[in-house]
């Protein structure tokens, strides 16, 4: 059996001060995700508001993980656009970078169907020769990559997993009937169903919410005693966490981390002073009996 990772992965906010990108806070929070003990970082992607970032600044929030990592755990980058070539250069950029691996999600508002679908991914995978991580979002892109898809990309050699946002256990069950699981990877991108999935077979979780406790999330993964009970108190938080869209709510629990501000960018707006304090209460809460 060979995968990227299992377990738990971060999907790493993008830390503001004063309008900025904090990348000592980057630096930071990357030592603290592997400290307790996470498995993979993911750069760039949803939860770090990816489409209000300059290039520039993409690249170097790459370089500066890269570069705390120390190669401690694998660093997949969401390089994923709905223009092709533009994402094929982003995916050369990163593995100029040192990427370990990228993330496609699928195209958005530029529609395509399953064939175009296959092209988009297998010419980036081609070119660029590193591991691929799909993204089936369509609650974000109004896509959907078919379970005959997966088949098909799975076959590709740099093809190697599938990070699924559905929360559609029959749309999970199917896909694992046609791929090879020994090698082909499907992880969550839904913190609150992880119990769920990795019963079913998933190997791992690619978590928002884990920027802040990714130890009970590591947990839950490697303990399957008693799965659902542990569960509970990430529930209670998971509630409170969906007072809004993310990455808004995370990153206010993130600046009470100390990792950057309570900073996003437009079209983003923060949460207001009432949601922050039901926020904060829920938060400490959580945390009380349990070890962050």
């Amino acid at each position: 059996m060979s995968h990227l990772f299992e377990g738990t992965g971060v999907a790493l906010i993008t830390p503001f001060t004063n309008g900025k990108v904090d990348y000592d806070a980057i630096r930071r929070q990357v030592d603290f995700l592997i400290e307790r003990q996470i498995q993979a970082l993911v750069v760039n992607g949803t939860t770090a508001e990816n489409p209000s970032l300059t290039e520039d600044e993409r690249n170097q929030i790459l370089r500066t993980v890269i570069d705390a990592n120390q190669s401690r755990v694998p660093v997949i980058v969401g390089t994923g656009t709905n223009n092709t070539l533009n994402s094929l250069k982003a995916s050369l950029t990163a593995k100029s970078l040192g990427a370990d691996a990228i993330m496609l999600i699928t195209p958005y508002y530029l529609k395509t169907n399953q064939r175009g679908l296959i092209q988009h991914f297998e010419t980036i995978a081609n070119e660029t020769q590193l591991p691929v991580i799909l993204y089936n979002v369509p609650s974000r892109t109004n896509s959907t990559i078919e379970p005959k898809t997966v088949e098909h990309l799975s076959r590709n050699p740099y093809i190697v997993g599938l990070k699924d946002a559905t929360n559609d256990f029959e749309y999970l069950k199917e896909v694992q009937s046609l791929v090879d699981t020994n090698h082909f990877a499907i992880y969550s991108g839904n913190d609150e169903n992880i119990v769920d999935f990795y019963a079913s077979g998933g190997h791992g979780v690619i978590s928002v919410v884990a920027n802040v406790i990714p130890q009970p999330f590591q947990d839950i993964y490697i303990n399957k005693e008693n799965r659902s009970k542990r569960f509970e108190p990430i529930a209670y938080l998971l509630k409170a966490l969906s007072i809004d869209i993310n990455p808004i709510p995370i990153k206010y629990l993130a600046s009470l981390e100390g990792f950057g501000a309570y900073e996003v960018r437009l079209p983003l707006v923060t949460l207001t002073n009432d949601e922050q304090r039901e926020l904060k209460k829920a938060y400490q809460q959580f945390k009380v009996g349990v070890k962050i």
